[in-house]
């Protein structure tokens, strides 16, 4: 195990040699709302883009939003001048995940260094996620419209089924414990259409595809999330690893990606308690598709400081304080032992047990309650298993959210909004 203190975007260089050889790079975070994350994973992700050739950005968020920021670093027609301004237009709560400041701090630099690239040579920034079903849905609408008025009916029938319900997906979820299965119907024939439509290889068609895809998945995920247990889940980090594989294919043969999300799917989850329960993640599932040493994933952590969070699901983001890790948490451990800042490279026989061992390791979603620590936010994790490397922060301190122009809320998401 390799340990290099943090000072300067140079000191990954340990962990960006691991990179070269790795198709997938996936960076974590512990937290949705801590800047030290996002600015640590900011600066690794522009040396893999730069120096290594990787060739997008795939991020735990949805695939309208992202796409509109994909048009903007890319300088695509009809992109927004500044990333700022499709970063803005995020709706969905909630927003500061990724309409904040760091995001956009590093949509501009991505822009800046696309524009030096002719277009297809350019690094794109995608949405991994599975919730956008009616903006999914308005998309194709637009699409159609313009490119294939005659699919326009599979897209008006499936849309017919889903109107009843305005948009709501929980009354349709709801519903759908009760009612004929025709919405997935009508969703698989809308899919079919748009994978043929797809065929032109266009990067407008490659997009109305994708929003097929989100449609089916969505409408999976809240047919499954009524019935409990954790099937949502799986449908959710199924359809991101899914999505992740198209992007791969898009790209070409050649083609790298970054994934940033929360730890509980970069982490491979056989290394968690999540195993238990038949629970997988994108980490899991790009290892076993991919093979061990084509996927890197790389976990962040830190022992107390201040976050972006909400106190309630689909409630204003506030800023937080998260208090000292547990006594018997490897963030306790890793604070007593790492500086400041620091990457922990895995790997080799010289491993102490805190890496090897099943030890407590912290995890916030989008709502938190700080007096709730002694029994929640933790997840029991063979460290050296579940992540290749670990970046380290004692100390952190939160995001800075842009202005929301509005809020849409959803259902909440196990666990706690990850």
């Amino acid at each position: 195990m390799q340990v290099q203190r943090l000072g300067a975007p140079s000191d990954f260089d340990a962990l960006l040699e691991r990179a070269r050889h790795a198709r997938i790079v996936m960076l974590g975070e512990a937290t949705h709302g801590t800047y030290d994350y996002y600015r640590l994973r900011e600066q690794l992700t522009r040396r893999l883009i730069a120096e290594c050739g990787f060739s997008f950005v795939a991020v735990e968020g949805d695939w309208p939003d992202c796409d509109r920021v994909h048009r903007s670093v890319t300088a695509a027609p009809g992109g927004a001048a500044d990333p700022v301004t499709a970063l803005e237009r995020f709706e969905r709560w909630p927003t500061w995940m990724w309409s904040n400041a760091e995001v956009a701090r590093f949509c501009r630099w991505l822009r800046a260094w696309n524009l030096d690239r002719p277009q297809g040579a350019r690094a794109g920034f995608h949405g991994l996620d599975v919730y956008s079903l009616w903006e999914s849905m308005q998309a194709i609408f637009d699409y159609l419209g313009e490119e294939d008025p005659s699919s326009l009916e599979a897209a008006q029938e499936a849309y017919r089924c889903f109107e009843p319900y305005g948009k709501r997906p929980e009354e349709y979820a709801l519903a759908s414990r009760f009612v004929s299965a025709r919405c997935e119907q009508e969703v698989v024939r809308l899919l079919t259409r748009t994978r043929e439509q797809a065929a032109n290889d266009g990067a407008d068609s490659f997009s109305a595809w994708q929003n097929a895809e989100v449609v089916a998945g969505a409408e999976r995920y809240y047919r499954t999330m009524v019935g409990g247990g954790d099937d949502s889940w799986n449908v959710r980090d199924t359809h991101m690893a899914d999505t992740l594989d198209r992007l791969l294919d898009r790209y070409g043969p050649d083609a790298r990606g970054v994934v940033w999300a929360h730890n509980t799917h970069v982490g491979d989850a056989r290394a968690t308690d999540m195993v238990e329960g038949g629970v997988v993640n994108i980490g899991q599932l790009a290892r076993e598709r991919h093979g061990d040493r084509a996927v890197l994933l790389v976990g962040f952590g830190g022992w107390r400081g201040g976050l972006i969070a909400a106190p309630r699901w689909g409630s204003a983001a506030e800023a937080m304080t998260t208090p000292p890790a547990r006594p018997d948490s490897l963030e306790h451990r890793l604070h007593e032992l790492l500086p400041e800042r620091a990457v922990l490279v895995f790997g080799g026989a010289d491993q102490p047990g805190w890496v090897t061992d099943t030890v407590d390791h912290r995890a916030i979603g989008v709502v938190y309650d700080p007096g709730a620590e002694r029994w929640a936010n933790y997840v029991p994790t063979r460290l050296g298993e579940r992540y290749d490397a670990f970046v380290w922060c004692d100390e952190t301190t939160a995001l800075h959210p842009l202005p929301a122009l509005t809020t849409v809320g959803e259902l909440e998401t196990w666990p706690a909004g990850m």
